[in-house]
């Protein structure tokens, strides 16, 4: 299947690792380019080199949370390739913890770069999007149902997916697209990070993927597939979705 994303052009942020480095990977591989963000200069060399060079990449040293940088990474998908097609906003995931222990600093940090630095972000590439564009959001099982221990999480993940469905709502007159992807157990470090938090990280993977239906963490690449779909002009007719790659977790309809 063509995915009709041959040229095109695309912000990731949060690239150098995790979802947002697979999702730039399956971009590249059905021949569109990326502008990759992270926040370490030796991260975003070492993305940029592996998703093919200036040519097919360029890498900015960018941090959600600085209002400066949706300006930036706009700018460079211009200087670089004169044209921009969309943007999967990926952060990675807050610092774990619960609600009593958990200070307002990090609740306002959480804050800026969860949710107030995707808002800004998407509002900036709305105003240089035309008919066709996409707006991807990277979102959390905690969408749905809260996770033990990530309380920051649990707070901003679901206003950023409440956030993404009304901009679906005020942008499909244009002809933007806004969607999400809300993944579960897919084998990143963070996910592993996650599972040794609990003391017994063996034991926790096993629990959880008891409770997945297909009884396996997801691949990067699984996720990664499923980020290119949605943001390429072969999911034309979808907006306001909230897809789950989860492997069946969420049974609700």
């Amino acid at each position: 299947m063509d995915l009709g994303l041959k040229d095109r052009v695309y912000i990731v942020t949060g690239g150098t690792r995790g979802l947002g480095r697979a999702a730039a990977r399956e971009l590249v591989a059905d021949g569109a380019r990326v502008v990759v963000s992270g926040r370490g200069e030796k991260s975003v060399a070492a993305a940029e080199a592996e998703l093919g060079g200036r040519g097919q990449a360029v890498g900015v040293v960018a941090d959600n949370a600085d209002p400066a940088a949706p300006g930036r990474l706009i700018g460079a998908a211009r200087d670089a390739f004169n044209r921009l097609d969309g943007v999967l906003i990926s952060v990675g995931g807050p610092p774990a913890g619960t609600s009593d222990t958990i200070d307002d600093d990090l609740w306002r940090a959480a804050f800026e770069s969860v949710f107030l630095g995707a808002v800004r972000l998407s509002r900036a590439v709305a105003a240089e999007l035309d008919g066709g564009g996409v707006i991807g959001f990277v979102l959390s099982s905690s969408v749905y149902e809260p996770i033990p221990g990530l309380a920051l999480s649990n707070a901003f993940r679901p206003g950023l997916a409440g956030y993404a469905k009304n901009l679906a709502n005020e942008l499909g007159p244009r002809g933007i697209r806004v969607v999400g992807l809300v993944p579960a157990h897919i084998e990143t470090d963070r996910v592993r990070e996650l599972d040794a938090h609990t003391g017994h990280a063996d034991a926790a993977r096993a629990r959880a993927t008891a409770g997945v239906p297909l009884r396996r963490y997801g691949t990067p690449e699984e996720f990664g597939r499923s980020a290119a779909f949605l943001l390429s002009p072969a999911a034309s007719y979808l907006t306001g979705v909230m897809l789950s790659v989860d492997g069946g977790v969420r049974r609700s309809f």
